[in-house]
């Protein structure tokens, strides 16, 4: 598939554990997250090097998700077992502590496959993180290698650039944050932004 923008976001029944530490078995995305907004995202291993460093990113600003009403769902390879193992291991012994968002275990590595993030040597997940509005669709993508360390405030950032869109009908140019500007989608539009904003660009 490569790209899923534009498109509903594929459903996925697996285990997981839950933000309380509840181990599940038929954790089902659509259920879920029905109605409300969602980031889903990927990363490759539990007890690895960049990894806990973007969990615990996720976790720190996982109320500034709530606020915004975006569920947070994690996944990655391992299985609810190591999941919850890396729940409870300390973050100085190079653990996450308690994430207050689920974690799936797509030991099957369908979930990865069907969202197109699945490495073709290393068999883990690419750094993808998905953004699904409260449709079920896709809205926004971006896919990291394994080395590179994803940005959560950019996300933030385009939760509140999709929620500006939906709320004014505007769009939002380059650089967008909340508090700015948006622009209408027409010729006159653009001409009256860039007018006003161009030296901000």
């Amino acid at each position: 598939m490569g790209v899923l923008v534009g498109r509903k976001a594929p459903d996925f029944t697996a285990a997981a554990v839950l933000g309380n530490g509840e181990i599940v078995e038929g954790y089902n995305l659509h259920e879920r997250i029905k109605g409300k907004k969602a980031v889903v995202f990927f990363y490759p291993l539990d007890f690895t090097f960049v990894c806990p460093s973007e969990l615990i990113a996720f976790d720190k600003r996982y109320d500034e998700f709530q606020k915004r009403g975006v569920e947070v769902i994690g996944v990655s390879i391992d299985s609810q077992f190591s999941h919850n193992a890396w729940r409870n291991t300390p973050v100085n012994e190079g653990g996450i502590g308690p994430v207050k968002y689920d974690l799936v275990a797509d030991v099957k590595h369908e979930i990865c496959q069907a969202y197109d993030v699945e490495h073709p040597e290393a068999g883990v997940a690419f750094r993808g993180s998905f953004l699904i509005d409260a449709e079920g669709n896709v809205r926004h993508q971006v896919v990291n290698d394994l080395p590179l360390g994803r940005n959560i405030d950019e996300m933030l950032r385009m939760v509140d650039a999709l929620a500006f869109h939906e709320e004014h009908g505007e769009v939002c140019p380059a650089g967008w944050t909340e508090g700015k500007s948006g622009m209408d989608a027409s010729p006159e539009g653009v001409a009256k932004f860039l007018a006003e904003n161009e030296g901000e660009l």
